[in-house]
């Protein structure tokens, strides 16, 4: 701002024409309006005019503060008087003109002042205008225009004030003036601008100047002698003839203003009396009227304009905006009614947001006033549907609407709808407006008026701005609303992603991207401080960045970091802008910063529970980028999620480390106690067992002894037999006759049948020890108690031993049938194995093949093969693989042969798939109580797969029977 400049003479001049309009420290209705105008239009309480008098200002009008206080302001206004524009000073505390005045220190403490200097068109200052307000603050453009305009009005009215003084002063000089002076008065009249009319006493004109005869169409020939209410139809009416009355009767002087309708012009009218009647003094003020009506309309406009603009600006909810909106509408515009309708979004109509009446507007159906504080809903005008035609013309056009003649032309209906919407009198209403709401060509609502009068060309601009501005503050509040569901969308995933995860990792790689997506930036990473005493360090482990950039991952050292891992000890953010612009950036960071070519940076620290400190870093490494301050939120927040985030992942590894342990210690406990039950099961099984063998081989070895003795002798027996019978053959040949005692005895022991069966009898004697030699030699191969270490065996002979063995249980008897062994053996080559431990194991599967069978019906079968495989690098035969036959067998069996397979197949019930996968298990059985200890299975499992390194499985389905298929390697491995 520049000082005026200008002649102090001209100054002096004004000065004295306004000390005849008696400017003094007592204030005008006029000023004082103008005054409160001020304040409200800058919503200060605090408003003064201040007017020179020669070098001093004068208090014209004021408003909210005591002269004494106003008076302490004076240097305020004088700093005001030297500028050439409107001053605003928005905290006198940080301007150090101001700062220590009285005014500001002291009483009344102002901390905020603005003024508009007085400035004629010639550039002569008359003096100020100026609002002050005890808080700081700031003013809008639309506020700033407004006060200017309201500071031109000031003037204006000054100047009138003065034109009229002069005129005043002029007409005095002249009645004044003795009679005998040398001057022409009709020239003088003929001189002056203003129309003069003379009138007697009895209302005749007696003389008008030639301004008089524009004025009105006559001419002074015309109207001299005619009678002055007679020559002008309507004046008779008007204010004009109750003053000329008043002049008259009581000998003073009048001053207004009158419209005169027959020529519809406004004029100033000044009476004064003479003697002999009363002179008319008017002028045509009807452009100034004009002017003031416009000037008027423009303040009005610009306080609507910026009560708008501070409603705008003051944000909030997006319907209570709008609502003050067509409030103010209201309030400002005299509009009947002020509607403001919002795309609803998927849809293709507009929703109604917002609506207000005029207090004096009725509805015409009840009768009723509209609402003035508490909102009615007006269900006819909740939508603007699709097929109005207001609303086809508005979204194809993208064009305000206005019509200033709605009674005479309505060709969109706009009659029938403000009918049904309920709004006043529609013969009341004689303009209607509708105006788009676009952003970048894109419709966003409807704002509609009515109006009891018409709409001008100013008022219809200021409401086209007013729609641009009402359609910016909806898209930034649609736009910031997304934003901050953007905002609580990344939070939430975030969250939860951090409930999914709880790994930290995984966390701070999502939370990188996802801040990096969101802000648009080039650079976002997460990085670990170590403040060590001696050596801190910083260490970027998660990033996400333009491809184009290099990796910053990795370890930073101390003559790098140093002054960074100080402000992250702090816990205090760096905020970077422009690196080149940046003026309280350190050194030691500049020079980082230039090295990883950043030259915007965002750093916002963390600290957990557990004492670790780290940081989330957004950079730009492409130009400036301010960061805004919602962008500074969001990124805190989500620094508060993410140090959550960590401490629920430390929390939650600390948990997982101690739960493995605990499960781990109960896996081995679990594994011991099944080591201990299947060493207890093996123990019992096998000291039962070996009770078994132990009893068998003493009963073998019991009956073996008189087995021999009976069989050894048998040989001998036939033998002397052989020799008495042979002798008592001799006697009968050579004594044929002998005596009857002998014949009788021969008869009662039927001599002949004893001599042919005796040898019979030795025979069968024979058969029967030699049976009983083979059970004895089988118990005693079955115990095996004399063979505890690996061997070769025949599995044949131990398979036939256990038959043997079980023959009482498969021969039948007690009303069931036999149980039929088929036996398919191969050429099975003798393997090394533990023999007594192996026929434990035929033993219990043939035993469980016999119980299977107890309830089959004939034929009851148990199939035993054996067969020999090559080996396989599973070391085991594919489930459901076929056995090879005996003949197969015989013909391939060689030295490459090295697995052999037993299979043991019985035709009964079969079993389900739940108790096939469990059969091995200890205490597992499906027998009744009493009948089975669930360990024989157990157990050969064991023997099989752990004592012989083979495997033992079963194939059954219900009704089919069960296979149980041993595999054992020809040679253990040690």
């Amino acid at each position: 701002m520049k000082a005026l400049s200008g002649s102090r003479t001209g100054l002096k001049l004004y000065h004295l024409s306004l000390k005849q309009c008696e400017i003094n420290n007592n204030s005008e209705a006029d000023f004082d309006d103008l005054t409160s105008l001020a304040a409200h239009i800058c919503q200060t309480p605090i408003a003064a005019i201040r007017l020179f008098q020669g070098e001093k200002l004068l208090l014209k009008s004021k408003s909210g503060l005591s002269i004494n206080e106003v008076q302490q302001c004076e240097d305020f206004c004088t700093f005001t008087s030297c500028q050439t524009d409107i001053v605003v000073i928005p905290d006198t505390l940080t301007d150090r003109r101001f700062a220590l005045h009285r005014a500001v220190q002291l009483n009344p403490k102002i901390r905020f002042y603005a003024a508009v200097p007085l400035v004629t068109t010639q550039g002569l200052i008359l003096g100020t205008l100026s609002v002050m307000d005890y808080v700081p603050r700031e003013i809008s453009w639309q506020v700033y225009q407004a006060f200017q305009v309201l500071g031109r009005q000031v003037v204006s009215k000054l100047e009138l004030r003065n034109q009229l003084s002069l005129q005043g002063h002029q007409l005095i000089k002249v009645k004044s003036m003795p009679s005998q002076a040398p001057w022409d008065v009709e020239k003088i009249f003929e001189s002056i601008t203003d129309a003069v009319i003379a009138l007697d006493r009895q209302w005749q004109i007696t003389y008008l100047n030639s301004r008089a005869e524009q004025i009105f169409p006559h001419s002074q020939g015309e109207l001299v002698g005619k009678n002055f209410w007679c020559e002008f139809p309507g004046v008779g009416d008007s204010n004009l003839f109750t003053e000329c009355q008043r002049v008259v009767s009581q000998n003073v002087t009048a001053h207004f203003e009158e419209f005169y309708l027959p020529l519809g012009i406004w004029l100033e009218v000044r009476v004064c009396p003479y003697d002999d009647g009363l002179i008319i003094y008017l002028r045509d003020v009807t452009a100034r009227k004009q002017a003031e009506v416009m000037l008027m309309e423009r303040s009005r406009l610009s306080v609507f304009s910026a009560e708008i603009g501070i409603t705008l600006g003051q944000g909030g909810n997006l319907t209570e905006i709008l609502n003050r909106c067509t409030q103010i509408m209201v309030d400002h515009l005299d509009a009947a009614s002020a509607c403001i309708w919002t795309i609803n979004p998927g849809a293709e109509n507009l929703q109604l947001q917002a609506v207000a009446f005029a207090v004096n507007c009725a509805f015409p159906q009840s009768g009723k006033e509209c609402f003035t504080g508490e909102r009615e809903e007006l269900q006819t005008c909740n939508w603007l549907h699709p097929d109005s035609s207001i609303v086809d013309f508005i979204t194809q056009s993208h064009q305000p609407y206005l019509n200033n003649k709605i009674q005479t032309q309505d060709q969109l209906g706009v009659k029938l709808w403000l009918q049904k919407m309920g709004t006043c009198s529609c013969a009341l209403l004689k303009a209607f407006a509708a105006y788009p709401l676009i952003v970048e060509n894109r419709l966003v609502g409807v704002m509609a008026l009515s109006s009891r009068q018409i709409f001008s060309e100013e008022a219809h601009s200021m409401l086209e701005w007013m729609a641009n501005a009402i359609a910016v503050a909806i898209d930034r509040t649609w736009a910031r609303s997304e934003l901050l569901s953007r905002r609580e969308s990344l939070l939430f995933r975030l969250a939860s992603q951090i409930r999914n995860s709880l790994d930290l990792d995984t966390i701070l790689g999502i939370a990188v991207h996802e801040i990096r997506s969101l802000l648009q930036i080039d650079r976002c990473h997460f990085l670990w401080c170590w403040p060590h005493p001696e050596k801190p360090s910083l260490t970027v482990t998660h990033e996400a960045c333009h491809p184009d950039l290099s990796s910053s991952l990795g370890d930073y050292p101390s003559e790098k970091v140093t002054n960074l891992v100080k402000k992250i000890l702090n816990l205090e953010a760096i905020r970077v802008d422009n690196i080149h612009k940046e003026t309280n950036l350190d050194e030691q960071t500049r020079s980082l910063l230039n090295s990883l070519a950043i030259t915007s940076q965002l750093l916002i620290p963390l600290q957990t529970h557990s004492g670790q400190l780290g940081a989330v870093v957004c950079s730009h490494c492409s130009g400036a980028r301010p960061w805004s301050n919602s962008e500074v939120e969001l990124l805190k927040a989500v620094v508060d999620q993410l140090a959550i985030a960590i401490d629920q992942a430390e929390l939650f590894a600390q948990t997982r480390a101690a739960a493995f342990a605990a499960q781990s210690q109960a896996q081995q406990l679990s594994h011991a106690l099944q080591n201990l039950k299947q060493t207890e099961a093996q123990l019992v099984h096998t000291e039962k067992m070996s009770s078994l063998g132990q009893m068998v081989a003493g009963i073998a070895h019991e009956i073996n002894n008189p087995v021999n003795f009976i069989y050894g002798n048998l040989d001998h027996a036939n033998g002397y037999i052989a020799d008495l019978l042979g002798l008592l053959h001799l006697y009968q040949q050579y004594y044929p006759n002998p005596v009857p005692e002998i014949i009788e005895e021969a008869e009662k022991i039927d001599l002949e049948f004893l001599k042919e069966d005796l040898p019979k009898l030795l025979a069968s004697m024979q058969v029967g020890t030699e049976r009983i030699r083979q059970i004895v030699l089988s118990l005693r191969n079955f115990s095996r108690l004399d063979e505890a270490e690996k061997k070769p065996v025949n599995l044949h002979e131990g398979i036939d031993n256990t038959l043997l063995i079980l023959q009482s249980r498969l021969k039948g008897g007690q009303g069931k049938p036999e149980i039929q062994v088929i036996k398919e053996y191969g050429n099975v080559p003798s393997i090394e194995c533990y023999a007594g431990q192996l026929n434990q194991v035929f033993m219990n599967i043939i035993s469980n093949a016999i119980d299977a069978l107890e309830n089959v019906p004939e034929p009851r079968k148990i199939t035993i093969r054996t067969s020999v495989f090559k080996h396989r690098s599973e070391s085991h035969l594919l489930a459901g693989e076929k056995a090879l036959s005996s003949r197969d067998s015989l013909s391939e069996c060689n030295d490459n042969f090295q697995i052999v397979v037993v299979s043991i197949t019985d035709n009964g019930p079969g079993m389900t798939e739940e108790v096939r996968k469990r059969l091995f298990d200890p205490f597992f059985t499906t027998k009744p109580v009493g009948k089975g200890t669930g360990l024989g299975l157990s157990i050969s499992y064991q023997i099989v797969a752990e004592k012989h390194g083979g495997q033992l499985r079963c194939n059954s389905e219900p009704g089919k029977g069960a296979e149980f298929v041993l595999e054992i390697p020809v040679f253990i491995s040690e």
